[in-house]
């Protein structure tokens, strides 16, 4: 490209030669020097024109600072509504956790109006105004409040849950040998080997040598011994002077000391000791006194009635192993502590 300058003062003109580069770098300037004085411009004008109050520009500045608040206000109110609604769905949720809580209150044996829900809310629905942001925070404080509350009773309420579980494993109740027919029940009877009345202390299952022997109860192995009478013998101790004794097996598989589950195989069904035939000599004893073991397995497969007819005749918390739960009148129906008087010797 060339330029030509001339001046009228001047019989001679002047040429310019500009090629690509040189041409570029001319416009990049020229844009950099015009845009430096818009700024300038900018300055002077729009931002003395507002603080001096110039009419034009003082108008033309609030328009645009109304429009900038009009929008903030128009997203806080967006979000303001949205954080309303979810927190209606916050406060729906607590509603189901109250009635939750207060159908499984009554199990543990707590009062179920710890546990009461809010009433029902509702009719026709009326527009009104928006929750500001104060009324919202205090709603939430009210939420974060309630949430404590119920929290806390609900881990009440899930450790009186694990007690009964722990105390309801605690009883024999199981029956040690499955699909096993009954012999020998508790009580007086004539001794198969004297031919004289003596009292049997346990119950006899028959069985098949080699027949799987499992704990009524979970509890920790006390005795475990071959003893003259009662053969191969395991003892476990279930705790508030409770004791199951399992006699006569051909193969132990646990050891004293041992933790027992409820239903673990301890043992096989064997015929030693003093002993007629292979079968099972289950016996209970409550602090130290033998009991009718049946009573304790009938009560195991009737706790569910028995809670239930507890309940509603008097509305008492069955809290297990408390004086007025269920595994206490369980095993107080099952405990006879005076024996027969008899001269003959107890049978195995």
């Amino acid at each position: 490209m060339q330029v030509i300058i001339t001046d009228a003062g001047f019989a001679k003109s002047r040429a310019i030669h500009l090629n690509g580069a040189k041409l570029a770098i001319a416009i990049a300037g020229s844009a950099f020097v015009i845009m430096l004085l818009a700024a300038a411009l900018y300055h002077w004008v729009f931002l003395k024109g507002a603080r001096e109050g110039w009419p034009v520009i003082g108008t033309l500045v609030r328009l645009v600072v109304k429009d900038d608040v009009a929008q903030q206000d128009r997203f806080m109110r967006e979000n303001i509504d949205l954080m309303a609604k979810r927190m209606g769905e916050m406060q729906a949720k607590m509603l189901q956790i109250e009635s939750l809580g207060e159908r499984v209150s009554g199990l543990a044996g707590l009062n179920p109006a710890d546990m009461k829900a809010k009433p029902g809310e509702g009719g026709f629905s009326v527009s009104g105004r928006a929750l500001s942001m104060e009324e919202l925070q205090k709603t939430l404080d009210d939420l974060e409040q309630l949430t404590q509350q119920r929290t806390d009773v609900l881990t009440v309420i899930e450790s009186r849950l694990f007690e009964q579980k722990i105390k309801k494993m605690m009883v024999p109740t199981q029956v040690p040998v499955q699909s096993a027919t009954l012999g020998s029940t508790f009580g007086w009877r004539i001794d198969p080997f004297t031919g004289r009345s003596a009292l049997h202390t346990g119950l006899d299952f028959p069985a098949e040598p080699g027949t799987s022997i499992f704990a009524a109860a979970g509890g920790v192995v006390v005795t475990q011994e071959f003893h003259p009478q009662y053969g191969n013998m395991i003892e476990i101790d279930h705790g508030n002077d409770l004791i199951t004794r399992y006699a006569h097996s051909s193969r132990v598989y646990v050891k004293k000391g041992d933790l027992i589950k409820r239903g673990q195989k301890i043992a096989e069904v064997g015929t030693t000791g003093r002993s007629t035939g292979p079968h099972l000599h289950f016996e209970v004893l409550v602090q130290g006194v033998p009991q009718d073991p049946q009573k304790f397995l009938t009560a195991g497969a009737n706790i569910p009635a028995n809670q239930l007819a507890q309940n509603k005749s008097t509305g008492a918390p069955m809290v297990a192993g408390g004086q007025t739960g269920l595994v206490r009148p369980a095993i107080a129906a099952a405990v006879n502590p005076v024996l027969p008087a008899s001269s003959g010797s107890l049978q195995r």
